[in-house]
């Protein structure tokens, strides 16, 4: 389920509580308004709750929910505040969108940059197969790759996309943790700049999560492997057991997150000193707030990365074509200089 799609579904679905509205008629009305894939699931759902289930263990044999989602209504469901569950879910999946829309947009232009010189050298390697010199023959070959006409496009096409999949091949690797890649997590934090920024946002995207739960009534246990889970990343989830240890030993939240030896002690001393100004719930939302705001700031920052790299990476290509094309006129010239 995509996040614009989970935002509004939890704000409708949730406003329909709110108003006294049947469960199975508010999940119809979704399911008539709905396209595709989102149809069928409400379908199922609301097959599901006729047939006396739970709305949670629906959604929980169908792969078409996120795993929040599906624990957090679980939770509105014992509590009796479902309403309440679905509007703070909504908000949550609103945070993410928001998010991601501003990285997207900050990237939009080099992206665009890097697009273009794609085409710029696709059209140059295309030129030098159709146009054919005065004393006729092939075009020099000023780029030095062999590469002309619609052939020469096709191959340096297939070289990008082997660029552009090689990166795709990594995320894909990165977050389904291929390898044990994820243990890796450690040694990008402790770049600067770059590591900072990434953990900052994992630790908001905690922090949301983690307040969401308590304040729906969720006990901490679970509050915390669901934030866990929340990070997308087995190297968070593997702290759910010493979590669970810590809490049935008595400990704190933050001696519970310290006991995972996964967060930062700037993250734990925050959360300490929260503590101390209300119930975990109100802490965790406090302490959310502030890390939502330096997720922002680190947005900006991992979006000025990403555009300096492409910006560089489209530059130093130029740079290479420029001194290829020269060399290969500046010995054109000396060849033509040299005695018959």
């Amino acid at each position: 389920m995509k996040l614009s799609a989970a935002s509004k579904f939890c704000h409708r679905f949730g406003t329909g509580l709110k108003a006294g509205v049947d469960i199975v008629r508010s999940l119809e009305s979704e399911a008539s308004h709905s396209t595709g894939a989102q149809s069928d699931a409400m379908q199922r759902l609301v097959q599901g709750v006729k047939q006396g289930e739970q709305l949670c263990e629906v959604m929980k044999r169908d792969k078409f929910f996120p795993p929040v989602m599906t624990s957090m209504v679980r939770v509105g469901e014992e509590t009796g505040r479902l309403e309440r569950t679905m509007f703070m879910l909504s908000n949550h999946y609103q945070h993410l969108l928001d998010s991601r829309r501003i990285f997207v947009r900050s990237i939009a232009w080099p992206m665009l940059q890097l697009v273009a010189a794609i085409g710029v050298l696709s059209l140059l390697i295309y030129l030098m197969g159709i146009l054919t010199p005065a004393g006729g023959g092939q075009m020099a070959d000023i780029l030095g790759f062999g590469l002309r006409g619609g052939s020469g496009v096709l191959i340096f096409w297939l070289y990008v996309g082997v660029a552009f999949g090689g990166v795709a091949l990594f995320v894909w690797a990165y977050l389904r943790n291929v390898a044990g890649v994820q243990n890796l997590i450690p040694l990008v934090y402790a770049i600067p700049k770059l590591g900072d920024s990434i953990q900052t946002i994992t630790l908001s995207r905690f922090c949301w999560t983690l307040a969401l739960a308590l304040d729906a009534g969720l006990d901490p246990i679970r509050s915390i492997r669901l934030a866990l889970e929340s990070t997308d990343s087995d190297y968070y989830r593997a702290g759910g057991d010493k979590a669970e240890s810590a809490i049935r030993g008595g400990a704190t939240l933050s001696g519970t997150l310290a006991a995972t030896e996964l967060f930062p002690p700037d993250f734990i001393g925050r959360v300490e000193i929260s503590e101390h100004s209300g119930t975990d719930a109100e802490s965790m939302e406090y302490l959310a707030e502030e890390y939502d705001e330096r997720a922002k700031i680190a947005l900006r920052i991992l979006s000025g990365v990403a555009t300096v790299i492409i910006r560089v990476s489209v530059v130093i290509v130029f740079v290479f074509l420029i001194f290829r094309i020269a060399m290969t006129y500046i010995n054109a010239l000396n060849g033509a200089m040299e005695p018959i």
